[in-house]
């Protein structure tokens, strides 16, 4: 069967991607529009997307499509129930980012625990060079030892996370929906781990019933020193409530890798949050040179499964 393999998005994966071996034509894009979906995609029976969105009016224009490649492990950029009930295969990434995201996680949870960028930039200003002894303390410095971090979903890069939280000696304890999927996972209730944690750590995708998990109400439970770390989906939060929360001291700081809107416009309120208890990232904790290859390779392996009639990580 002729396959024509079209790659919407080349540019948003910095890695060496080979060639479909079933593929008849391969075409990349560096970027692709939203107008510009349905002319690349007309005679394609396989679409390559990062975040592209396709959503059912785009798909129905689409008959001649029977695969979506995710090069991500999050696809809510697609209409997964339409392409359920049109039989559109749909694949997505799996453990890739499983050691590049906890360690994104705890390099933001370290700048923010140890006070760093707040140290930095009093440095930056002369307060170290005018002390009269060999340091100061203008900003309080936590260790991680002995605390304890609350994860919010147990998948493999929760997992990651906690196991980095554990060799710290921090206490774990995991947030997410019985029937556990990990062995020996114990869950403890949303609100008790927002109450008892002194790091929250985001690993969840985003759906309608994790959209603003993390609300006003929710920061109000936690704990003023409790530092709270998103590298999962921007929606999970709801960024007028954190900056509220970070305005009213509900929260001792944040970090962020990715946000509701990305890229973010002028406008975006967290772009004007300028304050050493808040770092944010360019979604790019996933993004290692190792991890982005290993990406790259399982995304051809899907979809040359898919053609040899043996589909992997499908979501659809």
């Amino acid at each position: 069967m002729t396959q024509r393999v079209v790659f919407l998005d080349r540019d948003s994966l910095k890695a060496k991607v080979r060639k479909p071996s079933c593929a008849t034509d391969y075409i990349e894009f560096a970027k692709t529009s939203v107008e510009e979906i349905v002319p690349r995609l007309k005679d394609a029976t396989v679409a390559i997307i990062n975040k592209v969105p396709l959503r059912a009016d785009t798909l129905k224009q689409l008959p001649k499509l029977k695969m979506i490649a995710v090069a991500a492990t999050g696809y809510d950029v697609v209409d997964v129930p339409y392409c359920k009930e049109h039989g559109i295969a749909v694949a997505n990434i799996r453990n890739y980012a499983i050691h590049t995201v906890p360690e994104h996680t705890f390099a933001l949870i370290l700048a923010l625990r140890r006070n760093i960028l707040a140290y930095r930039q009093d440095v930056e200003k002369g307060v170290w060079q005018k002390s009269d002894q060999f340091c100061f303390f203008t900003h309080d410095i936590g260790d991680l030892h002995g605390s304890t971090l609350g994860i919010i979903g147990e998948g493999a890069i929760g997992q990651g996370t906690a196991a980095i939280g554990r060799a710290f000696g921090m206490r774990v304890l995991f947030a997410d929906h019985a029937p556990p999927k990990a062995e020996g996972v114990t869950f403890t209730p949303l609100e008790q781990v927002l109450a008892q944690s002194d790091v929250i750590s985001l690993h969840m995708p985003l759906t309608a019933t994790t959209r603003n998990l993390i609300d006003m109400s929710a920061f109000r439970k936690m704990k003023r020193n409790a530092l709270l770390v998103n590298t999962a989906r921007g929606g999970l939060v709801d960024e007028a409530a954190l900056i509220q929360a970070l305005d009213e001291g509900l929260i001792a700081g944040a970090g962020f890798d990715v946000l509701t809107v990305e890229p973010p416009r002028d406008g975006h309120p967290l772009l004007d949050v300028r304050r050493p208890n808040f770092i944010l990232t360019p979604h790019v904790a996933w993004a290692s040179d190792g991890a982005m290859q290993f990406l790259a390779d399982q995304l051809i392996d899907n979809i040359e499964a898919w053609c040899a009639g043996k589909p992997q990580h499908l979501v659809s």
